[in-house]
Parts: structure tokens; sequence; C-alpha cells
């Protein structure tokens, strides 16, 4: 696939540090009001055939992990957040696609599958040398476009639990409501696992952390 056009400009331009940044925020508001309205009913499946799979029935997350203090408060912080998260969304995906910076970020299957399998073979050290990268290697371009479809996700089974009933069609695919509320957890643990990880490679890598302020020099 021949790569877009893409005029001179910083490595991180300054919408890419705008919604990333606000990313940043609405996602840890998101995260501590989704465990307040969690803790209303700390559990997974019907009231009386609980799902077997999940380890924490009853275990309502910690005090200090929520945000809104009662269930109102929780849900009235969740889904104001969530409007602007997809409104961030939004505008980061209309930014990839209207300035060509979509080629260099996102996962191209033909492109990065064979790098980021020999990525993650050199982090097993499996093989000696890292394959050569360019942007990013095909692991995190993986990585970052895998994060996308989660938060998609994660849009979609919110709004199933939000509106059952009026959207009874995107509750059923999620296999109802309580199927909803299951993924939608999974979700978030998926991008805690992801802003974890995240958080090791900036450390490891803290040049990457000033170019995501600064935007780096003009290439």
């Amino acid at each position: 696939m021949p790569c877009p056009p893409v005029r001179k400009r910083r490595p991180q331009p300054w919408p890419i540090r705008l919604t990333h940044w606000c990313n940043v925020l609405f996602v840890v508001l998101m995260a501590g009001s989704g465990l307040q309205i969690l803790a209303a009913y700390p559990a997974l499946g019907p009231r009386g055939a609980l799902y077997r799979w999940y380890p924490f029935q009853g275990v309502a997350p910690p005090p200090a992990l929520q945000l809104g203090g009662w269930l109102a408060g929780g849900r009235h912080w969740h889904f104001a957040i969530a409007w602007l998260f997809v409104m961030n969304g939004v505008v980061y995906l209309a930014y990839c696609w209207g300035s060509g910076e979509w080629y260099r970020r996102l996962f191209l299957p033909r492109r990065d599958g064979r790098a980021a399998f020999r990525q993650v073979a050199f982090y097993l050290h499996l093989i000696k040398s890292p394959p050569p990268s360019d942007f990013y290697d095909g692991l995190q371009r993986l990585a970052y476009s895998g994060v996308i479809g989660v938060a998609a996700v994660m849009v979609l089974s919110g709004l199933a639990i939000y509106e059952p009933v009026q959207l009874h069609l995107l509750t059923t695919l999620f296999g109802g409501y309580d199927g909803a509320r299951a993924v939608h957890l999974a979700g978030l643990g998926m991008i805690a696992l992801f802003a974890a990880l995240h958080l090791v490679l900036v450390l490891c890598h803290p040049r990457k952390l000033v170019k995501m302020i600064t935007g780096g020099q003009h290439e």
C-alpha cells in the first residue's frame, strides 16, 4: 500500500499530543467512576446464576480507586466523561486520516505482522537482535491499534448497558445485559494492562515521553 504524502512536521504533532493527554485524563476518570458503579453490584452474571468463571464475585473495588462517592455520582461522572472520550477519539481518528499519520501509526498486517512477531521473539530472548523499525516497530503498532479496537468495544458495550431496552439488538450481540457488563469490565482490564505496559516502556525510554510533551524536532 503506497504511503500517502506527509508534510514536514514534528514526530508527535500537537493534535496527537492533545488527544493523547486528554485520553489519559478521560480514561482515569472513567475507570474510577466505572469502579464506583461496579461497587454497587460487585458481581457478574444474573442474580442467582452468577458467572462461575469470574473469581471476584461479591468483592468490591478498593474505595481509593472509586470516583463519584456513590452510585449516582459515579454514573454522572462516567456518562459525562464518556461523551468527551468519544469526541476525543473521533478527533484523533479524523486527524490521523486527514493528515496521513495513520500510515505510520496503525498496524497493517502485511507490513507489520512479521515485525511484530520478531519483536516478541526478541523480548523473549529467542533472537539476538530486534527487527528494523522506523517510526514505531510492528509490536507498538499492533498494541496501539489494538487498544483503539478495545476502546470501540468499550463504547459499544457501555451503550448496551446504558440503554439495554432501546438498544436491544446491540445488547443481544454482547449476550444480553450481563454479557455486556462482563465485556465492559474485561475491556477495562485490558486497558489497565496496556497502560501498565505502556508506563514501563516509557520509563525504559524516557525520551519518548519528552517527545509526547514537546513534539520533538521537525523531521
